[in-house]
């Protein structure tokens, strides 16, 4: 039977802990409970108990007590995550769920983060249903769970964790035979994509397709760029075409699409062949109606219904340049940073607006594109630019960068 953790605080969901267990083995599966209670208590049932859980962190279990509510339970999660970490990583584990409340889905899910892509992680909780699932799952696969009403045991939240606990079963007997298959599997390449780049990911792809590559597809929305980096640390990538880094942008800015300081790191930690496009840098993204006060003189452009893009300017770009080489000089593996001179997004043919809807210039600014370039060459000590005199979509550009992630990985 694949054995499944099961994350639980039994001074306060012991009867959903105990249902879960239940379920789990009538789904054919071994529960092994873990108890991840702030407090101390006298509840049994815990197969790791919090004492054990503390004590994973140098600390005593009745300790907590006297930590604020946050620092006790970060203290759960570096226990916690070493413990089921090494429970993976010896093949103990086929899976985890978690059953819990809103503090419970943060501890939990801060734990599942930690694993590996494609483990099967499942998180049962009623905040399943609320915005706030975007930071619970960020970069991860966990699978989110609304119970509809609150961790109260009656038959519908029952019959809600019954559900997990099957197919967390199902997901754990997936896993397993995945590791005893022994096929060979294309090698795969993530690219960083964006909706304006289309034309040029669509023939990235391509490419890489026909040197005999899969292609992953990482959308810079945030959560797609620490995807990109977690599973480029993990060892899941054998090389990137990073064409969509307008995350750094929104970093840079406060943007909604920041996938956070990580962004441009992990692959080069890994050691990693790198070809990295300024691709989208040019603007950042806002929600419409919630652009910062201090940026309202500035050049936009509506994209949809839901995105304002504000032009990014002279003084950005050049802080962006000096950004990108930071990052790329800490690499340990080869870097190539491909420069469209023609333009780094599609919208060098549109006008850009004021927030009144007033033209107040075209989109296409050279000059301001200019000044990355000149930060990145004065900054970057590792790797090389090559720039080339197309536009970020021409067929050529894409050519190009494919050709030169094959130089890195030919044999």
């Amino acid at each position: 039977m694949p054995r499944i953790a099961v994350l639980a605080t039994l001074d306060s969901k012991a009867d959903a802990a105990r249902w879960v267990c239940d379920s789990l083995r009538r789904a054919g599966a071994e529960p092994w409970l873990l108890d991840l209670s702030l407090r101390p208590h006298d509840t049994p049932g815990a197969d790791v108990s919090g004492a054990d859980l503390a004590q994973a962190s140098d600390i005593a279990w009745h300790d907590l007590a006297h930590l604020e509510r946050s620092a006790a339970a970060q203290t759960m999660i570096t226990g916690g995550t070493a413990i089921l970490g090494s429970a993976v990583d010896t093949g103990e584990l086929a899976g985890v769920i978690g059953v819990g409340g809103a503090n419970g889905a943060t501890i939990f899910c801060a734990m599942m983060r930690a694993l590996p892509a494609l483990f099967p992680k499942v998180m049962v909780t009623p905040v399943a249903a609320t915005a706030a699932v975007q930071w619970y799952v960020a970069e991860s696969d966990i699978a989110m769970y609304p119970t509809i009403g609150d961790i109260v045991m009656n038959r519908i939240t029952r019959a809600v964790m019954e559900n997990a606990a099957h197919a967390v079963a199902g997901m754990a007997a997936a896993w397993e035979a995945r590791h005893e298959r022994t096929e060979d599997t294309d090698p795969l390449i993530g690219v960083s994509s964006f909706g304006n780049l289309q034309k040029g990911v669509d023939r990235i792809t391509e490419g890489l397709h026909g040197h005999g590559f899969e292609v992953m597809h990482f959308h810079a929305s945030g959560p797609g760029g620490k995807a990109l980096e977690s599973l480029a640390g993990q060892g899941e990538l054998a090389g990137i075409i990073d064409f969509a880094t307008s995350e750094l942008t929104d970093l840079l800015t406060g943007g909604v699409y920041s996938a956070g300081d990580g962004r441009l790191k992990s692959a080069g930690a890994a050691g990693l062949a790198q070809v990295v496009v300024p691709g989208a840098l040019d603007f950042t993204n806002w929600w419409v109606g919630e652009c910062p006060e201090r940026y309202k003189d500035r050049a936009f452009f509506q994209y949809n219904v839901e995105i304002l893009l504000m032009r990014t300017n002279a003084e950005e770009m050049a802080e962006l340049g000096r950004m990108m080489a930071d990052r790329l000089n800490a690499a340990s593996g080869p870097v190539t940073v491909m420069i469209p001179i023609r333009g780094f997004s599609s919208f060098v043919d549109s006008d850009s607006y004021d927030l009144d809807g007033n033209v107040v210039g075209p989109w296409r600014q050279p000059e301001t594109d200019r000044a990355f370039t000149i930060a990145l060459r004065q900054n970057l000590t590792h790797g090389r630019i090559a720039e080339l005199d197309l536009h970020i979509n021409d067929a050529d550009f894409a050519d190009a960068c494919v050709a030169e992630l094959m130089t890195f990985l030919a044999p």
